[in-house]
């Protein structure tokens, strides 16, 4: 029959090329089809574009070596995901502590919702670590001196005066050790002192105004001071200085003033998926 393909008979020139051309697939087949077969049909392809004697082109194009592509192993995959070191969700904020410290749980009245504590920064104690620093390397200059010179009492004045700058150092630690800014969902808190006890608070429904602000110093060790307003009056809880994270602790106030709705549920999946 004059319609049917003859193998036997003569070949028109062009034909071996339009033969071994890939067959176009569906959008479907494409994607069922296998990494291996994909590689070999480019390559094929390219080979037909660059040495096909029908095409009539005087160009020539040299196909890609496929097998020079690096691989990506699904753990590698795994970290672009939102559980991942690589985020691509919106940012989330740091797990909410579960229970207030002895220090700050009594302060609290059992309506209270506890949302977190926070020290002051570790640069608090710059300048009283600097003081302590110097006076040792003074004292040690001193006892160089006095074993050399015999001059009576000043080594025991030395000794003393010692002694009462690194008790001064000791108390500023403990001092700092026990200041705590405090968040619930009712107010902030400054609990702070150790003979003499300091408590302030502000009711978040009050606060009309909050900022944190960061010195370059700041920014580079991730410390900043927060500014409390209230309706334009005077009070005890205005201005917290050295405070970690601010922009996390920022994060953490706003929420907790305008979505409450969005913390509590934040918490109740917490406690699912902990159940």
């Amino acid at each position: 029959m004059g319609g049917l393909y003859e193998p036997d008979g003569p070949e028109e020139p062009g034909r071996r090329e339009r033969d071994t051309e890939p067959i176009p697939r569906t959008r479907s087949e494409a994607h069922s089809s296998s990494d291996d077969d994909t590689f070999v049909g480019r390559a094929h392809v390219g080979a037909n574009v660059g040495g096909g004697s029908g095409g009539g082109g005087g160009g020539s194009y040299d196909a890609p070596d496929y097998d020079d592509l690096p691989e990506i192993s699904a753990e590698e995959l795994a970290g672009l995901g939102s559980d991942g070191p690589i985020s691509v969700g919106p940012r989330r904020v740091l797990p909410l502590a579960d229970e207030p410290s002895s220090l700050v749980a009594r302060y609290l009245f059992p309506t209270e919702r506890y949302r977190g504590e926070w020290r002051k920064h570790w640069i608090h104690l710059t300048n009283h670590i600097l003081v302590g620093a110097v006076a040792t390397l003074v004292l040690g200059y001193l006892t160089g001196f006095l074993a050399k010179n015999t001059i009576p009492g000043l080594s025991i004045i030395a000794v003393v005066v010692y002694a009462l700058i690194m008790g001064w150092v000791a108390w500023s630690v403990a001092d700092w050790y026990f200041d705590r800014f405090i968040l619930t969902n009712k107010r902030v808190m400054v609990v702070k002192g150790l003979i003499t006890r300091d408590v302030a608070m502000m009711p978040l429904l009050r606060v009309t105004d909050m900022k944190y602000q960061q010195s370059p110093l700041g920014r580079m060790l991730n410390y900043g001071t927060f500014v409390l307003e209230s309706a334009g009056q005077d009070q005890a809880l205005r201005e917290v200085k050295n405070l970690p994270n601010p922009n996390e602790l920022y994060l953490r106030v706003v929420e907790e003033m305008y979505e409450p709705a969005a913390v509590e549920a934040r918490l109740g999946k917490d406690d699912e998926g902990d159940g």
